[in-house]
């Protein structure tokens, strides 16, 4: 039987967007007409303290309401995570995992008890410098994952992170966020 829902966990610290990227990446799912789910999962809240997000996305209702325990892609905002989780822990047989990271591919294909994983790799944080100004990862990272799983379209996470955003963010922070989810699409490199 193939699988009608499509999983995605997300490791990250606090601060650096996980919680808001499991959301908007859900969000643009509903409006692409697909069911969808985005949420956190985080013990004290604190700057730099280890989190967790979630993103189901189906073509059916999603009646299950817990954590991800198995993901079919797998998002790590902060690679030093991976020291201490096992980031690809139950991943189903044709996942991903896709790493802001500097290292080499070696590096961090040895560091995952999955060894199948598709690895996809990203220096989403020197791109969030660049054009945000800030180290928060996250919205390259989508721009990866975009990329990785091809759940969904590019165009609608561009108009409706335009639209989010343009809510609480001046027109710059706005431009800044929409060219780094372009670059995290154009510039992630497959393992």
């Amino acid at each position: 039987m193939a699988k009608d829902m499509y999983e995605i966990r997300w490791h990250g610290r606090g601060g650096q967007g996980a919680k808001t990227a499991a959301a908007l990446v859900a969000e643009v799912a509903l409006a692409e007409g697909k069911y969808s789910q985005g949420f956190p999962e985080y013990g004290p809240e604190r700057m730099g303290a280890p989190i967790r997000g979630y993103t189901r996305i189906a073509d059916r209702p999603i009646r299950v309401h817990s954590a991800i325990y198995y993901p079919d892609a797998v998002v790590v905002l902060d690679e030093t995570i991976m020291d201490t989780v096992d980031v690809a822990e139950n991943l189903s047989d044709d996942g991903v995992v896709i790493v802001n990271t500097k290292r080499s591919p070696d590096e961090i294909k040895a560091k995952l008890s999955h060894q199948g994983a598709g690895v996809y790799l990203l220096d989403a944080s020197a791109i969030a410098l660049d054009e945000i100004g800030r180290n928060i990862p996250n919205t390259p990272m989508i721009g990866a994952l975009v990329k990785a799983s091809e759940r969904v379209k590019i165009e609608t996470v561009l108009k409706d992170t335009e639209h989010k955003l343009s809510k609480k963010f001046p027109e710059k922070v706005v431009q800044g966020n929409l060219a780094a989810v372009k670059r995290g699409f154009e510039e992630v490199k497959k393992v």
